[in-house]
C-alpha cells in the first residue's frame, strides 16, 4: 500500500481507462538538437485522442516500444495546441528504438499521468520561466498555455540558456516568443559560435542584465533544468525576495509504473508519478530531496 502524500501535496488519483497503453501512430519527426527530435503523433481511435486532449502543463505519459520497453516523458504540447507530440533525447534502448521509428510506424502510449501545474491558480500573477537546456521540455506546455490565455496572466518572463547557440531548445518557438509583444524572452549560452552576437554566461547572469527586472510580487517562477542550474537559479531568486512557495519545479525520476504502485519514483512519503511531478520549491525542500 502507498504512503499518505504530505499534507501540503494534493495526490491526483488516475482513472481506470489511462491504465492500459494505447496504440498511436506517428506523423513526423523533426529534429530540435542533437540527439534530441520532436515526434508528432495521433492516436489510432480519434476518441482517445480527444479524451487525452485534456490533460494538463506538466503531466506526463508513459511511452511503450514494442518488443523494447517503456518509458516516461513529458507533454511539452499545450492542451491549447492542435497537435500533441514528445520531445526524447536519446539516452537508453526505449529511446533510441523510439528515434529509429518512420512515419506510420506504431508505439503506446498510456496517460495522462501526474498533477501538472495548476495554472488557473496562477491567474492574475507574473510568469516567470527559468529553463536550462532541455529544462525548457516541460516548460514549454506552460509557456505557450499562458500565451494563449495571455490576459488572464501579468507580466511573462523567459530566460533560457544552453551551453552553445546550436543547443537553444525549440528555437522557432523562442524566436517567436522574443518577437511577441507583451513577453520578455532573454537567451544565453556558456560558449559562443558562429555568429552568436547575445549573452554569455549561466542563465542565472541574465537576472542582472541592464533593463532586466524580475518581479517578485505577485510572481510564480517556473524552474527547471540541470541540478546545478537549479540551486543557483533558487538562491538567486529567493536573494531577490522571493518565497518558497512561489517556485515550482517539476522532479525527474524513472517512474516505471507511473501510478504509484512500484516505488521507483519514491521521495520520503511522496511518489513523484503521483504527488508530482510538480512540486513547490517549498515542498521540494520538505521531502528531504537534495537538488
Amino acid at each position: 500500500m502507498s504512503a499518505s502524500a504530505p499534507a501540503n501535496i494534493t495526490r491526483v488519483c488516475p482513472t481506470e481507462n489511462i491504465y492500459l497503453p494505447r496504440v498511436a501512430v506517428l506523423d513526423r519527426v523533426l529534429t530540435e538538437i542533437p540527439e534530441v527530435k520532436t515526434f508528432y503523433w495521433r492516436f489510432e481511435n480519434p476518441v482517445e485522442q480527444k479524451a487525452f486532449k485534456r490533460f494538463r502543463p506538466g503531466q506526463f505519459a508513459q511511452v511503450s516500444l514494442f518488443g523494447v520497453g517503456e518509458f516516461p516523458t513529458s507533454l511539452p504540447a499545450s492542451p491549447t495546441e492542435d497537435e500533441v507530440f514528445f520531445t526524447v533525447r536519446q539516452v537508453g534502448s526505449c529511446t533510441s528504438a523510439l528515434h529509429r521509428l518512420k512515419p506510420g510506424d506504431r508505439f503506446g502510449v498510456r496517460g495522462p499521468y501526474g498533477n501538472g501545474f495548476p495554472m488557473e491558480e496562477y491567474y492574475g500573477k507574473n510568469l516567470v520561466f527559468v529553463a536550462g537546456g532541455i529544462g525548457l521540455i516541460p516548460l514549454r506546455s506552460c509557456i505557450v498555455y499562458a500565451l494563449q490565455h495571455r490576459k488572464k496572466y501579468g507580466r511573462i518572463q523567459i530566460f533560457h540558456g544552453s551551453k552553445t547557440p546550436r543547443e537553444l531548445m525549440y528555437l522557432p518557438n523562442l524566436r517567436e516568443w522574443e518577437a511577441t509583444d507583451g513577453v520578455e524572452c532573454y537567451l544565453t549560452v556558456d560558449r559562443p559560435e558562429g555568429n552568436w552576437k547575445g549573452n554569455v554566461g549561466v542563465v542565472g547572469s541574465l537576472f542582472t542584465k541592464p533593463g532586466v527586472q524580475v518581479p517578485v510580487s505577485d510572481t510564480v517562477a517556473f524552474v527547471c533544468g540541470p541540478p546545478v542550474m537549479f540551486r543557483y537559479v533558487i538562491r538567486d531568486l529567493l536573494a531577490m525576495g522571493m518565497r518558497e512557495q512561489d517556485i515550482v519545479s517539476t522532479l525527474e525520476r524513472y517512474m516505471k509504473c507511473g501510478v504509484g504502485k512500484c516505488g521507483h519514483c519514491c521521495i520520503g512519503v511522496a511518489y513523484v508519478c503521483v504527488d508530482g511531478p510538480v512540486f513547490t520549491y517549498e515542498q521540494i525542500k520538505a521531502l528531504g530531496e537534495d537538488i
